[in-house]
């Protein structure tokens, strides 16, 4: 059974799928959004990478050549983002986790200066 074959798997790609068109619909009304509307966008970036990063673990794990080759692809659009060929892509998924924590600690924190 190939990897993309697991129902596992395929309901997560749906579900990153969907997250990806919430977060990307929204982004650019985020500036004008409510304190609510804003932490509620960050909470779908949280789970989103949260999901991500799942699967990329399961990628790394598997011996599938198609896992292997999506795997390979996520490495390199990370490089054609800047990243160098040698990043870990779980310090990048941290790092993420870290950034969506200043946000929501910006958010509180611009919301109470109002």
């Amino acid at each position: 059974m190939s990897f993309f074959d697991s129902e596992v798997v395929r309901a997560e790609m749906t579900e990153i799928s969907e997250l990806q068109e919430d977060v990307y619909r929204n982004v650019f009304k985020f500036p004008t959004m409510s304190k609510e509307e804003k932490l509620f966008h960050v909470g779908l970036l949280e789970k989103l990478i949260e999901k991500q990063k799942i699967l990329y673990a399961r990628l790394s794990l598997s011996d599938d050549p198609e896992a292997k080759l999506m795997k390979k692809n996520i490495v390199d659009s990370a490089q054609m983002m800047g990243l160098s060929s040698d990043v870990d892509m779980n310090i990048v998924f941290s790092n993420m986790e870290q950034m969506l924590e200043v946000m929501k600690s910006q958010i509180d924190k611009n919301e109470s200066d109002l």
